[in-house]
């Protein structure tokens, strides 16, 4: 199988530098690339300069066989994209006639009078092939040159995703002789990224194909797997044989596959073996409960409004207590005072935000027959960081705390 092209992506428009909006179409891009075995090795996000986006283009050119540009494509002054590929491609802009009737045709389908700038829209590079647009006004094109080929597609999501699935990805297909590179993502909860590093070894992170990678989250860890083959069928055998080594080496750790959440698998854990949770969250409400069926007789939840709130129901002196060592102690006293599998303890000060010189800002705590586990952060409900990292930190330690020995 011949080495895979490379690609490069460019997203057009001030819009994203000024952070107005968000690129989700390199995303939608890198993936589709992905999946038919085209590499990627750089993106590109460049504002609507006509002298800046040509450069881009060139220098993409120098990088990769296939470029691809979003955006720039309508009817505006700020429109730049093809003037701009013709530029770097050395060739004028040719007017199409048919293409300019399309247009129109589409305007009268809209019940809508087209205005002349929409005139611009039928001007492509010389010698570019159209991909027709029936679900917008901005058609897309593609130039081939003995430097590569320049795709350019609208920037509209809805618009940029039909014309690349039903257009430039059977083009490439048809174009070069790709294998496919198909990925799956392990994750994983309850360990750190250094340490399962450690566990997975350097033998196997050390190869190529299947290729293995880590990427870490707050309270969880995804391992990325890619395997290139000529055919699907092939590339899924590859990454089964990866998935079963890794499994065998930190198979314990492993949630789920792709998809799959923490918080759906531990309710689903939970809903398995009819297993009931007590949850009291004082000062961040519904941080591990809030994904789950409140109406279930498995959950009993008890919302406080900050843990000063708790501590005064509880009867608890908070001058004399640390806010670990109340939340420890009172998920062990609810666990067993309401005979539950588990009890989740979460205590968040909302007044602290993260730079607060503070030492305990929030804490959680988890008690099962088995074990008790606990953590402090510096940070409050303030923080941006409080819901996402309590959460992920419980739902983890949670999941691995409620699986029996049979499970592991």
């Amino acid at each position: 199988m011949p080495d895979n092209p490379n690609a490069e992506i460019i997203a057009i428009g001030t819009e994203l530098l000024l952070g107005e909006i968000t690129d989700t179409n390199s995303v939608f891009l890198a993936r589709q690339l992905r999946d038919i075995g085209v590499n990627i090795f750089f993106m590109t996000t460049v504002g609507d300069n006509l002298g800046r986006i040509k450069d881009a283009i060139s220098d993409a050119l120098d990088r990769a066989e296939i470029v691809i540009t979003t955006g720039g494509l309508g009817p505006t002054v700020d429109d730049m994209t093809r003037q701009a590929v013709a530029d770097a491609l050395g060739r004028p802009l040719e007017f199409h006639r048919s293409l300019y009737d399309h247009i129109a045709d589409r305007f009268r389908g809209f019940g809508s009078k087209m205005t002349e700038n929409n005139r611009q829209q039928a001007y492509l590079p010389a010698g570019a092939i159209l991909v027709e647009n029936p679900v917008g006004t901005a058609p897309s094109f593609i130039v081939e040159s003995d430097r590569g080929v320049v795709i350019s597609v609208p920037g509209v999501p809805r618009e940029m995703k039909f014309l690349i699935t039903e257009s430039v990805v059977p083009y490439l297909l048809r174009k070069y002789e790709l294998g496919i590179i198909v990925a799956r993502i392990l994750r994983t909860a309850g360990i750190g990224e250094s340490s399962l590093d450690d566990q997975i070894g350097t033998e196997i992170l050390s190869e190529t194909n299947p290729s293995v990678g880590l990427a870490a989250h707050h309270g969880s860890v995804d391992i990325r797997v890619t395997a290139k083959a000529a055919t699907k069928a092939a590339a899924t055998t590859l990454l089964d044989d990866m998935q079963g080594r890794l499994e065998a080496q930190i198979g314990e750790h492993v949630f789920g596959v792709d998809g799959a959440t923490l918080e759906d698998v531990v309710w689903q854990h939970v809903q398995r073996l009819q297993l009931r949770v007590h949850v009291i969250e004082a000062g961040l409400p519904g941080a591990v409960s809030g994904s789950w069926d409140a109406g279930s007789d498995l959950l009993t939840t008890t919302a406080f409004r900050d843990p000063q709130q708790a501590f005064d129901y509880f009867a608890a002196d908070a001058d004399n207590v640390s806010l670990r060592e109340f939340a420890a102690d009172l998920a062990e006293r609810v666990r067993r005072r309401e005979n539950v599998a588990a009890s989740v303890v979460v205590l968040c000060y909302p007044d602290v935000a993260e730079n607060a010189d503070v030492q305990q800002g929030s804490a959680i705590a988890i008690s099962t027959a088995r074990d008790l586990r606990y953590r402090v952060y510096g940070f409050g409900a303030r923080s941006p960081l409080a819901r996402e990292w309590l959460s992920r930190w419980g739902l983890a330690n949670l999941w691995k705390m409620l699986r029996g020995p049979a499970d592991e």
